[in-house]
């Protein structure tokens, strides 16, 4: 995911060697319970033997009070956001990005969202030993920090919070200004020492993500994702060869925003745009240009008894080789992204969608992504 930062400097934990505590992902458990995601509704990231859910969870508003959450963070939404990871968990969906600067010093937070996840992850495996889950981070690529031992250092200090002895999933969150190969070099020795089972980037445009790719595969270490913000009316991995170089090297694409941070849900309109930061995105102009498009997708949703939230996170996951994480910050949310899952738009529709969002122009995205 993308994200507001500050110059606040970083303040840094040291790392102390947590208590073991599994997080991966498994077929097994999948069909437990009745309502749980089906086993086919697990897919590899790339290259690697790491299996997650079709639908992942995003915790970047977690703790955060800088870009969600109208600029406070306060127990009720502690309890929503434990709420919805109780409800994803319990609904199969059991893939979950979080990132060493969401909810940081860093970005004005409260909170980290690693700690709450790591509190959450524990809390629940009181009544639930041995329910796995599948935990991504990433690395923050400050401009202070240099060479493949930045990348170990951050990463143990990211487990310390996460009271978790290895992640499924480490990712570089951007490039760096300098030393990325360094960086690259990082991720393969976090492998190597069994701190990550899959790496992966974010943010990286066609050419970073190749020369990723070769890096890794020197060292036989799959690249396993590539976290870019993809959504139906941001489609621009499809339009700078990112999507196409995912497809032909096996990289698994994790789509941030997919929903547009709400503006594909219905719930805004140009008499009730969204508040704070997003607002200033998403105008009650732009919002006016986005009602044909909304009313079109209601009107698909109908057919299949389905939300409009839910038929765009279905196109997202119809284009093959996408995961998407939306953001959930209650379980009531939760519940409306697991009915994305279990069906399919047509071909036609899919089709049409596009065709209907490509007349309007994309509003947000990532300063280094044409870098």
């Amino acid at each position: 995911m993308a994200m507001i930062v500050s110059s606040t400097c970083f303040s840094l934990l040291s790392y102390k060697k947590p208590n073991r505590i599994r997080a991966v992902a498994s077929e097994e458990s999948a069909g437990a319970v009745a309502l749980k995601t089906d086993k086919e509704d697990k897919v590899k990231l790339g290259g690697s033997e790491l299996k997650v859910t079709r639908l992942g969870i995003g915790a970047w508003s977690w703790g955060d009070n800088s870009y969600w959450n109208d600029f406070q963070w306060d127990d009720k939404k502690l309890k929503d956001a434990e709420a919805a990871f109780d409800a994803s968990m319990d609904r199969g969906v059991t893939f979950f990005d979080t990132a060493e600067v969401y909810g940081s010093p860093l970005a004005l937070g409260a909170i980290t969202s690693e700690t709450l996840l790591g509190r959450f992850i524990k809390e629940r495996e009181k009544d639930n030993p041995g329910e796995e889950v599948a935990v991504a981070t990433k690395f923050a690529a400050l401009p202070w920090r240099f060479g493949r031992q930045s990348v170990l250092s951050a990463l143990k200090d990211s487990l310390n919070r996460l009271g978790l002895s290895s992640v499924d999933l480490y990712q570089l969150h951007w490039p760096g200004i300098w030393g990325n190969e360094g960086y690259i070099d990082g991720l393969g020795d976090a492998v190597e020492q069994g701190l990550v089972k899959a790496v992966g980037v974010s943010n990286y445009n066609e050419r970073r993500l190749r020369d990723a790719y070769e890096r890794l595969k020197k060292r036989g270490i799959p690249l396993a994702s590539n976290q870019v913000n993809y959504s139906l009316i941001y489609r621009a991995p499809e339009q700078n060869g990112v999507k196409a170089a995912c497809d032909e090297l096996g990289i698994t694409l994790i789509a941030y925003s997919p929903i547009a941070q709400g503006a594909l849900t219905g719930k805004y309109t140009p008499e009730n745009p969204p508040s704070g930061p997003r607002g200033r995105i998403y105008t009650p102009e732009f919002l006016t240009k986005l009602q044909p498009l909304l009313n079109r997708i209601k009107e698909i949703g109908g057919n299949y008894g389905k939300t409009q939230t839910q038929v765009v996170l279905n196109w997202l996951i119809a284009q093959e080789n996408v995961v998407p994480i939306p953001g959930a910050k209650s379980a009531a949310q939760v519940e409306e992204f697991a009915g994305a899952l279990g069906w399919r738009l047509s071909g036609k529709e899919v089709e049409e969608l596009r065709s209907l969002a490509s007349e309007i122009s994309p509003v947000i995205g990532f300063p280094v992504e044409k870098l």
